[in-house]
């Protein structure tokens, strides 16, 4: 059982899980770990994988071999991904320049989303650059975006000047002049999170429907009791912790082109129980 997951305790607990039920595990050390999204989604190169939510939603809109196990293996807010060199504030994004690494990048989608339901911002007015493709190659970005030149660098082309914005998470260089577009950004993001009864969550740990259901059901079991120790709370476990995060970003994938068709949360629920032949109440 080939197993890909990026932070060490969470791979040390599924290897742990899968040999005790039976199977003989392998970690596949792939860093940073959203570089093995393309070969599982494509070509099912493991078993369990860590996967960003937007992507795992695009690889079952096209009807790529993908389920969700529900365990968040990374959650957080994400107000403060937009940055830009000028001064705070986002009554100047329409006409301007933002940069991202992928549309379908899954912090480009949350950010967008907020721009778009909780600001007002109509997208198409925005002049979007991309820099890569996302891990799905059947999906096609919006007319209305641009593809930055072959060689550009996202961090480069914020600290030039040559972006106005910039959407960024773990890639974020470290410079004094940046500023959060939006102001106060963690107290805005705490506040988004209170009036839905959710954080946003970046990735989860999909699986392939065909790997092995015992092992699978056994490594759930450790990763969900991994990250429920988790201080902040941003991880959660279970189809009822996951199903408003989850049915959110993907509202918000499908309005911005991201998803070729709406996928609803139910969905992924019936596919993961019938891969792992459970009911939904043994991840719930």
């Amino acid at each position: 059982m080939k197993i890909v997951l990026g932070r060490d305790g969470l791979a040390a607990a599924a290897l742990e899980a899968a040999e005790t039920a039976g199977t003989s595990p392998e970690r596949l050390d792939i860093r940073p770990v959203h570089k093995a999204s393309r070969g599982f989604v494509n070509d099912s190169t493991a078993d369990v994988c860590e996967l960003a939510i937007v992507t795992l939603l695009q690889a079952v809109a096209h009807g790529k071999p993908v389920a969700l196990l529900p365990v968040t293996a990374l959650g957080r807010h994400q107000h403060q991904t937009l940055v830009t060199l000028g001064e705070p504030g986002l009554a100047a994004v329409r006409g301007k320049t933002v940069g991202v690494r992928s549309w379908s990048q899954t912090t480009g989608v949350w950010l967008r989303g907020f721009l778009a339901e909780d600001y007002g911002i109509d997208l198409s007015e925005v002049d979007w650059i991309t820099y890569e493709d996302g891990h799905v190659p059947e999906h096609t970005d919006p007319m209305w975006t641009k593809r930055a030149p072959e060689g550009s660098k996202l961090s480069a082309d914020f600290l030039d000047g040559k972006l106005d914005y910039g959407i960024m998470g773990n890639e974020l260089p470290s410079d004094d002049r940046i500023r959060t577009a939006v102001p106060d950004a963690l107290s805005v993001a705490e506040n988004w999170a209170g009036r839905k009864g959710f954080a946003p969550i970046n990735h989860v740990v999909a699986i392939n429907p065909d790997a092995d259901a015992k092992a699978v059901l056994a490594i759930y079991d450790a990763l969900a009791a991994e990250v429920r120790r988790d201080p902040a709370g941003l991880s959660p476990a279970g189809f009822e912790a996951l199903r408003g995060p989850v049915t959110e970003v993907a509202r918000y994938a499908f309005d911005q082109q991201v998803l070729p068709r709406a996928v609803s949360f139910d969905e992924l629920v019936d596919a993961t129980c019938d891969a792992l032949g459970v009911s939904t109440a043994r991840l719930g």
